[in-house]
């Protein structure tokens, strides 16, 4: 039995909430990842983990095992990167994360410029716009936008974005007057982007008080750019990230209305571990991006 792949798998198996959906996370057969836990447990002479049809439960001793596992496989790991060289000069790989859009806008073309001076470093970008997990995911860096919580995680500040109602000039030539307070929404038609808000009511702020205003969903989507495209053909009010119209406003595609009664920006974050040393290719992406990504903030 290879114990560390054993650990591994069992931790897998805890963190993915069964055995079969650690199969499919690790890309082994279901039978591998049950015969290594059964043969961990009878390396030890007791039952680590409590199957059912539909998930595992940790027994107490079980419990106990996988912190010790976290903290074996977390050692091991840092002792290999020190043997690969990485604490000794840029070199190796690095799992970055950022949301969706923003990724593929701003942080995508920092990595390209990123790789051409740095050969000796290979980059996975994850572009999605759920919160990602350090450990389960294996991320180096994530970049975050809107308050984070309290965490082990060392955060540097990047800039803010701001949440802007926009139409199109086709729209509001067509459907006169343009709105000048958010309650003027209630005589417009709204395409919604349901991951950044909800599709009756939407919050703005007048002064230090929040208002929230009812609006008419003409059409709900569930992409930023979907929402964009819809605006810019003439559709109705939509609502997004300042970086996601930034093209279009200067395009003159899409205005923005409505700016004095703007949400609170909301910050935008690199995050990394802080735990244990900082290899020096996540040191050398951090500060490349930094001042690269802040300037760009700057700009929309």
């Amino acid at each position: 039995m290879n114990r560390l792949e054993a650990m591994s798998t069992l931790l897998a198996t805890v963190d993915a909430g069964s055995l079969s959906a650690a199969s499919r996370k690790l890309g082994v057969p279901l039978a591998t990842v049950s015969r290594r836990v059964s043969d961990l447990e009878a390396h030890l002479r007791t039952t680590l983990l409590v199957r059912t049809s539909r998930r595992v439960e940790l027994t107490d001793a079980g419990r106990s095992y996988v912190v010790a596992c976290r903290d074996i496989l977390a050692t091991v790991e840092q002792a290999e990167r020190t043997a690969s060289g990485e604490y000794v000069a840029p070199m190796g790989d690095i799992v970055v994360t950022a949301p969706i859009v923003f990724g593929r806008l701003h942080m995508l073309p920092v990595i390209v410029d990123f790789l051409n001076v740095y050969s000796d470093i290979n980059v996975r970008l994850v572009l999605t716009d759920r919160i990602t997990n350090f450990i389960e995911d294996h991320v180096d860096v994530a970049l975050r936008i809107g308050v984070l919580p309290d965490s082990g995680l060392i955060a540097t500040r990047l800039g803010t974005v701001r949440q802007v109602a926009c139409a199109s000039p086709r729209y509001l030539e067509a459907h006169p007057p343009a709105p000048s307070r958010p309650n003027d929404l209630n005589d417009h038609a709204c395409i919604t982007f349901e991951g950044l808000m909800s599709p009756t009511v939407w919050s703005f702020r007048n002064g230090k008080a929040e208002v929230s205003v009812a609006v008419r969903s003409r059409l709900v989507v569930n992409t930023a750019e979907a929402a964009i495209d819809a605006a810019v053909a003439g559709l109705g009010v939509t609502r997004v990230l300042s970086y996601q119209i930034a093209d279009a406003i200067r395009a003159g595609t899409l205005k923005p209305i409505l700016g004095a009664f703007e949400p609170e920006a909301s910050p935008v974050n690199l995050v990394y571990s802080g735990q244990g040393l900082l290899p020096l290719k996540t040191r050398a992406f951090i500060d490349f991006a930094t001042e690269r990504i802040r300037r760009k903030l700057g700009s929309v």
